[in-house]
């Protein structure tokens, strides 16, 4: 795990209130993907410091925030006591703390490209969904991310470590990259049917806030959202 969400949960939790990236890209073009929120039983995957959360709870919805950063979570449980169930766990080896199909809703924004095998992770959130319910999710495009393959084999699962200065100073991260081929082979493995996909639309308020942002984010592509049905 990145020292971004443990060491640096509080400068990461103000720097994606509004940025670019995840304010103006990511959250509304996942946010544009839910279904009717109101009842419902959300599970918030990769939960970070709790945005998503609140967005949920204030849709009506009783949601579980899961995260593999313990100060990610401790920062959910500050903002939201008992109105939210949180703890920390290592997506990578499922959810096993959860119960046969006890969610409507499963998101998991911008996390699992930090998971080398996402099989387990995918059977899982199958596993917890009720029958008719739906999964979420968002991260790398494939094609950005082929930009930085150190083999130049789009189709090979590939470790990539970069610098981010998403808090205001480099932080180094490590993730994994792969095919559009490996995420819906995955997902079809696991039993999961995708519905929808998407590519983001950048809010119109990254108009104001960065005006060259908006014009590359609106005519490129920069993550990927996919919509999963479990029926």
């Amino acid at each position: 795990m990145s020292k971004m969400y443990e060491q640096y949960a509080k400068d990461y939790e103000q720097a994606i209130a509004d940025n670019i990236y995840n304010g103006n890209l990511e959250r509304p073009s996942l946010i544009a993907m839910l279904p009717e929120l109101a009842g419902k039983q959300v599970l918030d995957l990769g939960c970070g410091p709790g945005v998503y959360a609140e967005y949920l709870i204030e849709q009506g919805a009783t949601v579980t925030a899961v995260d593999a950063s313990q100060a990610m979570v401790d920062i959910v449980r500050e903002k939201f006591g008992e109105g939210v169930r949180a703890y920390a766990q290592d997506l990578s080896q499922g959810l096993p703390e959860e119960q046969n199909a006890s969610y409507d809703v499963i998101i998991c924004p911008l996390t699992v490209h930090y998971i080398e095998d996402v099989s387990v992770l995918f059977r899982d959130v199958k596993r917890l969904l009720k029958k008719g319910g739906v999964f979420i999710f968002s991260t790398h495009h494939p094609v950005v991310d082929f930009e930085v393959s150190p083999s130049g084999n789009y189709f090979k699962r590939e470790l990539i470590q970069e610098e981010w200065d998403t808090i205001g100073h480099p932080v180094e991260v490590s993730f994994y990259r792969r095919s559009l081929t490996e995420w819906f082979e995955s997902l079809a493995a696991s039993g999961l049917c995708v519905t929808l996909l998407s590519e983001g639309k950048p809010s119109e308020r990254m108009k104001t806030l960065c005006p060259d942002s908006y014009k590359k984010l609106s005519t490129t592509p920069n993550f990927i959202f996919f919509k999963c049905e479990s029926r």
